[in-house]
């Protein structure tokens, strides 16, 4: 693309040094620019692009969209906000795939990467090709391997060439994962979504949107945005869904979803057993019964999520069932890795999610078993949440482990100091602290017997962990076959 084209469609306040040059990508990242490629100083929440400039132009950057002059001798274009324009770069130079598929977006704090599983797997029973994009990465067909992602919804560039290659794999239909911070950076401005669902509010992220009424704020986006011919899907249950249901246009289509409350699409009847979830499935005039590989009542909303985006799909209710029944645990997400005692690990790292799988975990609980509960809050992350998640641990456990998650940059010692202050009552024999996470899982065993049920909450699917100076392997799931296996 000529760096003409790129003037004549996006807004700037300033064009330095202009030359028609040949422009073959876009980066925002210094050390992995390549040749003939336009640099974009992006301003984060530590770094600041500007500040790498004159590297990205050393290793063979052509041009530069900035919000001020550079001393550096190539076409720059100047801006007001890097961020947001360079998501009308991304969509003009991978020319606006979206529009050319049926994009679904799912947001919410919990149950997002569920979801778009199981959109997946409705579309695919149809034999309707589907792609997803998310926490795990992306993926072209329910049984092709993950791509790598480094956020839950991809910074503007890699989203956009991530849409073309689905675009261009023949692919018609795309579930992503829409985070709060991707609707706040702009990362899907130049989105066209054919339907959006919402699957619940809770406390998360307040480091970032310090309010939840900003949080509210940024997810809503999602909805206000959505476009006459398009869909929003809206669990009912939800404390927020009145807000939701408020920014949505007239002219959308809405389906409602719930257990609780008067709506479209409903389940009753729900019963757990250790196999999983039945419930019977009620939309307009039919009821059918339906038999989840899921298990918790969190499984049946997503569930519910998921044949709600299949119906405003015109994807009939039985077959949105059929696909649902042969669907099996997502990974990292009450995934059952050990029998004997059974132990679970899931990606749970909020209040509502920790609360939600514990309840699970209760229902698979023996009356002569216990329940117990490992976990850990990451850290240079909202710190207001720890004591609320150790109280909940505390008070829907008969043991918690309390050890260290993504500790990051802060001190692990005082992440879980943070966590034991929301404790009733610290018992030695029912509260056990052990910092580092391999050891923690070798306590796990010493303290349970093969009747127990145990969780192991926080990193789910991750295959690392971050520390202060450096990120190792680390998989929840392979530690605990090591320790429970030997």
């Amino acid at each position: 693309m000529e760096l003409a084209e790129i003037i004549n469609h996006i807004e700037y306040k300033d064009v330095l040094n202009f030359k028609n040059i040949d422009i073959k990508g876009i980066s925002y990242n210094s050390n992995t620019i390549k040749s003939h490629e336009l640099f974009v100083c992006l301003k984060g929440e530590h770094v600041d692009g500007h500040n790498f400039a004159q590297s990205a132009f050393e290793k063979g950057a052509v041009a530069i969209m900035s919000e001020f002059p550079l001393n550096i001798e190539i076409p720059q274009i100047i801006v007001d906000s890097t961020q947001e324009k360079i998501s009308d770069l991304a969509a003009l130079f991978y020319h606006n795939p979206s529009y050319s598929l049926n994009l679904f977006g799912i947001t919410g704090t919990n149950g997002k990467t569920t979801v778009t599983h199981l959109v997946q797997k409705i579309f695919e029973h149809e034999n309707k090709k589907c792609a997803l994009i998310g926490t795990l990465g992306y993926k072209l067909n329910s049984t092709s391997d993950y791509l790598e992602a480094k956020h839950t919804t991809p910074q503007a560039p890699e989203l956009q060439a991530t849409l073309s290659t689905i675009l261009n794999s023949d692919i018609s239909n795309v579930a992503m994962e829409v985070s709060s911070h991707a609707l706040e950076q702009f990362r899907v401005k130049n989105c066209k979504f054919k339907g959006a669902a919402f699957t619940n509010l809770t406390q998360d992220h307040l480091d970032f949107h310090i309010t939840m009424e900003n949080y509210f704020k940024a997810k809503a986006k999602l909805f206000s945005g959505l476009q006459k011919g398009s869909f929003a899907v809206i669990n009912k249950d939800d404390k927020y869904a009145s807000k939701f249901l408020s920014v949505i246009n007239n002219d959308v289509d809405v389906l409602t979803y719930g257990v609780k409350n008067e709506c479209d699409l409903s389940a009753g009847d729900i019963v757990f057993t250790s196999r999983g979830v039945s419930f019977n499935c009620c939309y307009k005039d039919e009821k059918i019964p339906i038999k989840l590989m899921l298990n918790g009542m969190f499984s049946v909303y997503n569930a519910l999520c998921a044949i709600g985006v299949g119906l405003k799909s015109n994807i009939p209710l039985k077959s949105c069932i059929e696909a649902l029944e042969a669907t099996k645990s997502v990974a990292g997400r009450f995934e059952i890795v050990h029998s004997d005692p059974m132990v679970i690990v899931d990606y749970a790292h909020t209040p509502d999610g920790l609360e939600n799988i514990l309840r699970a975990a209760r229902e698979l609980t023996p009356k002569d078993a216990e329940l117990i509960c490992l976990f850990g809050c990451g850290g240079d992350r909202d710190a207001t949440k720890r004591p609320k998640m150790g109280l909940i641990a505390q008070s829907l456990s008969d043991k918690i482990v309390v050890t260290s998650d993504n500790p990051r940059s802060e001190d692990p010692q005082q992440i879980i100091t943070d966590i034991l202050s929301g404790l009733k009552l610290i018992n030695p024999k029912t509260v056990f602290v052990e910092p580092d996470r391999k050891l923690a899982i070798e306590l796990l065993k010493k303290i349970s017997t093969d009747k127990d049920v145990l969780i192991v909450a926080g990193k789910g699917h991750e295959d690392y962990q971050i520390l202060k100076d450096k990120t190792i392997h680390f998989d929840d799931r392979e530690e605990v076959q090591k320790v429970f296996n030997s």
